[in-house]
């Protein structure tokens, strides 16, 4: 059969069982399109194709409801699914290269008689291990194109802006001339080569003249800072606009619009029970607000990304980029987690959150300032 491949053949090139093909063929997560002659399975190249893709995700140590999500993306074509796996490919090999640098070091001190403690032992390659690679959060934290494209629609005309709590730089729009600041050393070694020009500094003390820029911007960031009503108005001192991307917990009952904080989370609340109200922030800087919805396929890996893709909260990785879990502790972490695991194989989530399949978006409380 002219441009396909046996299941036999295709096991061989693949290093995987027939029995596996079978499997896949069975689950409808890889079906070859045709049959030969005799009525064997028969690949065709774009079944290959993404045979290929499922192998590699499962090679990385993604579950098999994890794969189907990922691979039945109909917004993702080969080259997406090529980067993806390239960012995975490359964060595995950065923390390999960290974990290989703590125990050199540690070969090292042992070498020279010095006493390593296990707090020691423990803190190397535990939290400083984050700081050393910091692949999580560059892994999952992208800029998503339809809340971006939002986003520059309200800087308008402005030529120069500032992002505030910049990060590792998503959001910064291309076409304009753009300084960041992030307290964050962490952060902002992260930023890739190319980026704009960033400067040490928190949100709360801008090291600039009043009216330096023609926007100052913030990103999903107001919640990390100090005071931010402070920052906020700081923003709008260095500045003659300003847009904000944040949260609202004005609405009544608001930890019930998600149900990852209505029924895993409820500790949410309590993380931002000292945020300001929306109004608040918004009449500090005189502001209005407009609802911000998240694509179901968002690809900035914020809290609320995975609304209509609940396993994704199940993987370490993707948990690692959102600081509510670590605000949360890990206890209630490894009770959320294991909570919607249950639900999830039980059935009980999909019984209980079946509205949410046929959304393409939701309002789940981010708003955008703009003043």
């Amino acid at each position: 059969m002219e441009d396909h491949w046996t299941v036999g053949h295709v096991a061989g090139l693949a290093g995987v069982s027939v029995r596996t093909l079978h499997h896949y063929d069975e689950i409808g997560l890889v079906r070859p399109s045709a049959r030969t002659s005799a009525g064997y399975r028969a690949y065709s190249a774009g079944d290959v194709e993404r045979l290929r893709e499922v192998l590699a995700y499962r090679r990385l140590g993604f579950g098999l409801r994890e794969v189907a999500e990922l691979v039945g993306d109909p917004s993702t074509d080969a080259v997406a699914h090529l980067r993806r796996l390239r960012g995975l490919l490359l964060e595995r090999r950065d923390r390999a290269d960290a974990m290989v640098a703590a125990i050199d070091r540690e070969l090292e001190a042992r070498a020279k008689g010095l006493n390593v403690t296990p707090a020691e032992q423990l803190e190397v390659l535990g939290a400083r291990l984050y700081d050393e690679i910091g692949g999580a959060y560059t892994a999952t934290r992208r800029t998503e194109p339809r809340i971006a494209a939002q986003i520059w629609d309200a800087l308008g005309d402005a030529r120069t802006v500032l992002n505030v709590g910049a990060g590792t730089g998503s959001y910064e729009p291309a076409d304009r001339e753009v300084t960041a600041a992030e307290p964050s050393a962490v952060m902002r070694s992260q930023r890739p080569a190319g980026s704009a020009p960033c400067v040490a500094a928190a949100a709360e003390s801008l090291p600039f003249e009043d009216r330096s820029f023609d926007v100052a911007m913030a990103v999903s960031t107001v919640h990390h800072w100090g005071d931010p009503i402070a920052g906020l108005r700081e923003m709008r001192r260095v500045a003659r606009r300003v847009v904000v991307l944040t949260f609202d917990t004005d609405e009544p009952g608001w930890q019930d619009r998600f149900w990852l904080t209505r029924d895993y989370l409820p500790e949410f609340a309590a993380v931002l029970a000292e945020f300001p109200p929306l109004a608040g922030m918004a009449g500090a800087i005189d502001a209005r607000a407009e609802p911000v919805p998240i694509p179901w396929d968002c690809a900035d890996g914020l809290f609320e990304a995975y609304w209509r893709r609940p396993g994704a909260y199940l993987e370490d990785r993707v948990r690692r980029a959102m600081s509510v879990w670590t605000k949360v502790g890990p206890e209630v972490e490894r009770r959320a987690v294991r909570s919607l695991g249950e639900d999830l194989d039980s059935g009980r989530w999909a019984e209980r959150n079946g509205d949410v399949a046929g959304l393409d978006a939701a309002d789940l409380g981010l708003r955008l300032l703009i003043a």
